[in-house]
């Protein structure tokens, strides 16, 4: 019998500040409209309530009923918000940030662990073989949390439109918040041409 859990994760496609190279967190802007479909299927997706991710989720899965919950949002980057590392490189409370994001949050915003207890909320409710379309944030601190390779937050490159499939040996490994035993990343788009 085979009782594998597995998730598929999906960080949403690209916006114009992100394009930009700037800090998007909860700024609700809408994706760079292209012409991709989707390589997975699903009935039921669930992600962030952001319209970048249900604009994502729509295009990639027109038929699936998306379920929006704010706690797969991206990290709140309060005063960093809408800036780039070039204006922020010489602001202390940014640097404290990088350096340690669990402990230290940008001013007016939330550190990695306040996303981390949000994100481990939102998990305690899929389901197996569940889509997710997140933000990079999220993904992030799920494969650093869950991954098979120990990496740091971030050292993980999530380019936008990006797969990824975790896989444990059993629902109850994902429970317990075990690592995973498989991840990989998946292809997600092809273009509408081929």
């Amino acid at each position: 019998m085979d009782d594998r859990f597995v998730l598929h994760i999906i960080r949403h496609m690209p916006t114009a500040g992100n394009e930009q190279r700037k800090y998007i967190g909860w700024t609700d802007e809408p994706i760079i409209a292209t012409d991709v479909r989707c390589q997975i299927s699903a009935k039921v997706v669930v992600g962030s309530d952001l319209l970048r991710a249900r604009q994502t989720a729509a295009l990639y899965f027109p038929e699936a009923i998306y379920e929006a919950n704010s706690n797969w949002r991206e990290c709140h980057f309060g005063d960093f918000e809408g800036k780039t590392y070039d204006d922020l490189e010489k602001d202390m409370d940014y640097r404290r940030w990088i350096d340690d994001p669990y402990q230290n949050a940008p001013r007016g915003g939330e550190s990695l662990l306040v996303l981390e207890q949000r994100v481990l909320s939102a998990l305690k409710r899929v389901s197996n073989d569940m889509v997710i379309v997140t933000h990079g944030g999220p993904i992030r601190l799920m494969l650093t949390r869950f991954s098979p390779i120990d990496k740091e937050f971030w050292s993980w490159s999530i380019p936008h439109g990006t797969g990824y499939q975790m896989e444990w040996a059993s629902e109850k490994a994902f429970k317990e918040g075990q690592r995973c035993i498989s991840l990989s990343a998946v292809l997600i788009t092809a273009n509408e041409a081929t």
